[in-house]
């Protein structure tokens, strides 16, 4: 006999485990906070983009909907730096061919909810979680003019995000809930570069922009109508900071300065700058995140991860993927298959967390660093000899969807030891790519597996 399964939240996570299980004949009903964003106004400035990986594909093409998602992609080869003082230059992700696909977050969670409807599961909207009854599986949801319903389900999963109201009333009703939450001294801000002509593109467009500036820095990525969504991440105090920008004046002479070509591009930059929100980026980990056959967390409201590595989605898809590969394994064996994934998942949840939080170093400072740039040449060299031995971290995570996260953050620390040790030997710049370097990498590799 198959469940009735509730989910709380129909974001992306939310919208794409109700596609899973309802292709799997169960009865899905999805209950959402908000109203629906396909015939509402999106609240503006809160939408960053998202990159679309390797592991998220992985997830889109198991359920066969890949293809209508493609249509909103733009693929991504690499990294366009914008450096400080002008020069401009292009770091690949992976190697020929390999990419990663900007893809706006309301357009995907659109698509994600027709297609969850289309393949049967129900969508209700502006139900707002209020408690859950853990003896009764009874939820109580707030509609708009304070009115209160209930629901009954025989497995509820909470897909509500980083702020889960389903996480806190399985929080409070836990006898032993571990909860840790970090956030970072820095904010981010959506700002906007609009289409040229005839919807034409003004920077290079197959690639994620980045103004690395030391302490802060500021993206953009590629959307389908020519425009390109950016993101200032910030310091929240301090100088130069969101609170120390508070004219136009100051926001206008801080940007020509600092992110000299990008600022003609803005002509709506000051307007954008103080009425798009400022937001905070928070680390969510949290232990259990199962109660027997009857409820999981799933996506960011098991574990909120700092958007870096490009991976918050895509480990949310990841989540889903694993899950259906435990249906198959245990048909409706719910307690065994809530118990595996969190056993599988939890370790891969605190790996992308850490590695997610040491990215933001990389991506806002070492970029634009000659030694740091050396060090991906030296990388990527030894991976084009050595495919199996030598993996990149970034190749790890990004485009190698059978390497756990929770193995790539250890393979990785091992491979950035053996890259620190080689950095501080005298004239690397000039004896890197000799026999006796690469001798010494492959028996150090030896040494630490």
């Amino acid at each position: 006999m198959k469940k009735d399964i509730t989910i709380i939240g129909a974001g992306l996570v939310g919208s794409l485990l109700s596609i899973y299980l309802s292709k799997r004949g169960y009865k899905v009903k999805v209950f959402e906070r908000r109203g629906d964003m396909r015939k509402e106004k999106m609240s503006a400035g809160r939408s960053i983009n998202l990159a679309l990986s390797d592991r998220g594909i992985k997830a889109l093409e198991e359920v066969g909907i890949m293809n209508e998602i493609r249509k909103i992609c733009i693929p991504m080869h690499g990294r366009f730096i914008h450096n400080a003082d002008g020069s401009t230059a292009f770091q690949a992700y992976g190697k020929q061919g390999q990419f990663i696909n900007s893809v706006s977050r309301g357009e995907l969670n659109k698509q994600l909810m027709s297609l969850a409807e289309h393949h049967g599961a129900e969508i209700l909207f502006n139900h707002k979680c209020e408690t859950i009854d853990w003896k009764t599986n009874t939820i109580n949801f707030e509609l708009p003019g304070s009115q209160l319903v209930t629901h009954s389900s025989q497995l509820i999963f909470g897909a509500d995000g980083a702020y889960s109201a389903a996480r806190l009333q399985h929080h409070l009703q836990h006898d032993r809930f571990q909860y840790w939450q970090y956030y970072i001294d820095f904010g981010y801000k959506e700002l906007n570069i609009p289409p040229g002509e005839n919807g034409s593109f003004r920077m290079e467009k197959n690639a994620l922009h980045i103004w690395p500036r030391g302490n802060y820095m500021l993206i953009a990525l590629p959307n389908i109508d020519g425009s390109f969504t950016c993101t200032l991440f910030f310091p929240f105090e301090g100088e130069p900071s969101f609170a120390s920008l508070d004219t136009k004046e100051k926001v206008k002479t801080f940007f020509e300065k600092t992110f000299a070509d990008a600022e003609p591009l803005m002509p709506t930059l000051e307007e954008d700058f103080f009425a798009n929100p400022t937001s905070s980026l928070v680390t969510v980990r949290c232990y259990p995140w199962i109660r027997e056959d009857k409820f999981a967390l799933i996506g960011d409201a098991a574990h909120a991860i700092v958007p870096f590595f490009g991976q918050g989605m895509n480990c949310g898809f990841e989540d889903c993927s694993v899950l259906n590969g435990l249906m198959d394994k245990y048909d409706n064996d719910w307690e065994t298959i809530l118990s595996e994934y969190q056993q599988l998942r939890k370790p891969d949840g605190d790996a992308i967390a850490e590695l997610a939080l040491n990215n933001f170093i990389e991506m806002r400072d070492k970029v634009a660093d000659p030694k740091f740039l050396l060090q991906k040449k030296i990388e990527a060299r030894l991976h084009e000899k050595y495919p199996e031995k030598w993996i990149p971290a970034y190749t790890q995570v990004t485009f190698s969807p059978h390497i756990r996260y929770s193995e790539a953050l250890q393979r990785g620390k091992k491979q950035e030891a053996i890259m620190h040790e080689l950095m501080q030997m005298p004239n690397i710049a000039q004896v890197w790519d000799t026999h006796e370097i690469e001798h010494w990498v492959l028996e150090s590799l030896k040494r630490v597996n």
